[in-house]
């Protein structure tokens, strides 16, 4: 295994469960979010072996597998011109908690995702990132493409959006 296999090795095994994770939710298919997560890091590691190749690095590895895997995403809806949800039931929770707690996460769990699928899609990828996935505001706006005061407002109007589909 050469050097930029290792390197590439580190980035897939640091952020495949994340980039899947962020695809399943958005594709509501185990199959299709498998091949488009596959297809993100396809195309991530071309990029990444010909900067290598040129003695250059990719900027944030990270970031730029969340944005191949969203704009997949976006070309996967464009093809079958549709948009899909995921059922609450897909959403596992680990298996240590009581069955109360089961059933009343599993309730609010419900409640929220049927309410993120009536957000903008935009909302709904900076509310899976920054609040499921845990990346941080700058992690965020480098995924996006815009400034970090930007992706600031738009996290603050995805979440009143939220909100106001809530209170609905």
């Amino acid at each position: 295994m050469n050097e930029a296999q290792k390197r590439f090795g580190q980035i897939y095994d640091d952020n495949i469960d994340k980039v899947y994770r962020f695809v399943f939710l958005k594709v509501n298919s185990k199959e299709v979010a498998e091949d488009l997560t596959a297809e993100a890091f396809t195309k991530t590691w071309k990029v990444f072996e010909k900067k290598f190749n040129q003695k250059k690095s990719l900027e944030n590895p990270e970031a730029f597998c969340y944005r191949t895997a969203r704009n997949l995403v976006i070309d996967h809806y464009r093809r079958q011109g549709r948009r899909q949800t995921v059922p609450v039931e897909s959403v596992t929770l680990a298996s240590n908690e009581n069955l109360e707690k089961k059933v009343a996460v599993t309730s609010d769990m419900e409640m929220v995702m049927k309410a993120i699928k009536n957000i903008n899609s935009d909302y709904q990828d900076i509310i899976i990132w920054h609040y499921l996935d845990e990346l941080s505001v700058s992690e965020v706006a480098e995924i996006m493409g815009k400034s970090e005061g930007a992706t600031r407002v738009m996290v603050h109007r995805a979440l009143e959006s939220l909100k106001n589909v809530l209170e609905a």
